[in-house]
């Protein structure tokens, strides 16, 4: 007698290192659990996949459910024809931007996205000329351009936004058009810099075949508003001005010149707390020796990643977007400052591995209340430009031995990185505020007092990791999602203050959306 489906629903198996997780495996142990044959299951899916390290022994444990003939389609409802009449700007082709879009097509309203940046391909050839040449094109790189920030540093999609909404469904679209299917079910999905842009690219191409209008190299530098202060226009770095009806702001935590046209603008804005430090270096192969202990080489497992936190006096200090097998690169928007960030190919297969080791920093101590809402924005670019004068030029980035930084002595050499354009051995000190530098020496300290092999002497501290979230929100009504200041102004994702990272960002825009469309009536 068959197997019904309900009784397989989000079953747990423990698999061994040595035990394959192939159909015919699978389908045995389920059979094994239920006291049934094998023939008598139904088709069977892995609904999650993670690894489990704990207590001296590795194992893999999936979460298996029945598959479902009548489930909708992956993907959900897809984009219609939309009404190419229909005037909602979307300012930003990173995750919220794009996924606004998305959603709105799949109600049949139209949307034109403009980005002030270039489309993945050129927009590799200007990451070349920093890494390479130590030259910044402010309006293309790595954190301005098609998919955003993301798209070239990463992709990794584990969040813990699910109460914000669906992540199953960014999920799904982000499989459809192109990335491993593996991201339904890892536990943290990730797909790599070298993937991730042709999936953002089926993403445009599938909206601009229902009419969805997108324009680069399009900056933004007014908005213009009707006698009753709704925005009816933006104005473009080339003079002209787009008709709206609404605008949404999904322009990422890195456009600092929005920051100041809304400033400038009245919008509503207030500094926002966020993280800042360094990114720290070490060998793979130590890392995998820390996690998997003797398994450490087993060819099935991957790469080991680390998190990591520890809190003193209320501070945290906590290791941020965590890349093994990865490369830390040059994420500077700006010609005098250095920023670095991490990523990840998908075969994560570098011999190295780097995490930003970041300091909580709140709102209160960026400045005196006269700062006002951009005094975050001052905090990040004056430590930027410090690292930017420590590494000598052409995004040179400061670094410092782990041994040294903790002795608060200067690094007079240092080993390789996988960071170019290079680095530059000095004294982290003089470049980071000292609240962050004692918060980061207390953290390690505790931190190696639970894993000592993590305090190498000869690890790297590279700085300046400044781009971690967002320092200002803009603000927004908590139901319809539109500025108090400007009607028909929607701040959205990352850059707006609502979101952090690639799904929650998504996620956001699809909120947008939804509230655009529900404004609108239909």
């Amino acid at each position: 007698m068959p197997v019904q489906r309900a009784k397989i629903s989000e079953l747990e198996l423990e698999l061994g290192l040595d035990e394959a997780d192939d159909r015919e495996t699978l389908r045995a142990k389920v059979a094994q659990r239920l006291g049934v044959a094998a023939e008598e299951l139904p088709e069977l899916a892995v609904q999650k996949r993670a690894i489990d390290a704990r207590r001296g022994r590795v194992r893999f444990h999936l979460t298996i459910s029945a598959l479902d003939p009548d489930a909708p389609p992956l993907g959900g409802a897809p984009p219609r024809e939309v009404d190419r009449n229909a005037r909602v700007l979307i300012v930003g082709d990173g995750p919220s931007g794009l996924f606004c879009a998305y959603e709105l097509a799949r109600r049949g309203v139209g949307s034109v996205v403009l980005d002030r940046g270039k489309l993945v391909q050129p927009r590799r050839r200007d990451l070349k000329g920093l890494t390479r040449h130590g030259v910044v094109n402010e309006d293309s790189n790595y954190c301005f351009g098609e998919g955003g920030a993301g798209t070239y540093s990463d992709g990794k999609l584990y969040t813990r936004s699910h109460k914000r909404g669906d992540v199953r469904d960014v999920l799904e679209l982000l499989a459809v058009h192109g990335a491993p299917p593996e991201i339904l079910a890892d536990a943290r999905p990730h797909i790599g810099s070298n993937k991730l842009p042709k999936v953002i690219s089926a993403l445009r191409e599938r909206l601009t075949a229902v009419g969805v209008r997108f324009r680069f190299e399009a900056r933004v530098t007014g908005l213009v508003r009707r006698p009753d202060g709704r925005v009816s226009r933006v104005r473009l770095a080339s003079g002209e001005e787009l008709e709206a009806d609404a605008v949404v702001l999904a322009t990422g935590h890195s456009a600092r010149d929005i920051y100041e046209l809304l400033s400038e603008s009245g919008v509503g804005l207030v500094a926002k707390g966020f993280a800042l430090g360094v990114r720290i270096e070490h060998p793979q192969p130590l890392i995998n020796q820390i996690q998997y202990g003797r398994f450490a080489s087993h060819p099935r497992l991957p790469n080991a990643a680390y998190r990591l936190a520890h809190t003193e006096d209320e501070r945290g200090v906590f290791s941020f977007c965590m890349c093994p097998g990865g490369f830390i690169v040059p994420a500077a928007t700006e010609p005098d400052g250095v920023v670095v960030n991490g990523m990840s190919l998908s075969r994560r297969d570098s011999p190295f591995a780097n995490s930003g080791l970041v300091v909580s920093i709140d709102a209160d101590e960026l400045g005196p209340a006269a700062a006002g809402p951009l005094a975050g924005v001052e905090f990040q670019r004056a430590i930027e430009r410090a690292a930017f004068r420590a590494g000598g030029g052409r995004f040179r980035a400061p670094a410092q031995r782990l041994g040294d930084f903790l002795a608060g002595r200067p690094s007079d050499t240092v080993g390789p990185s996988s960071y170019r354009p290079g680095v530059v051995p000095g004294d982290l000190g003089a470049v980071l505020p000292r609240l962050v530098v004692e918060a980061l020496r207390a953290g390690l300290r505790q931190i190696g007092g639970r894993l000592p092999a993590f305090l190498l002497p000869d690890a790297l501290l590279i700085a300046a990791e400044t781009r971690t979230s967002a320092p200002v929100r803009i603000l927004r009504d908590p139901v319809t999602l539109v500025s108090p200041s400007v009607e028909g102004l929607y701040p959205c994702g990352e850059g707006a203050g609502y979101a952090g990272g690639i799904v929650s960002a998504a996620l956001d825009g699809l909120r947008v959306a939804d509230r655009i469309f529900a404004s609108a009536g239909q």
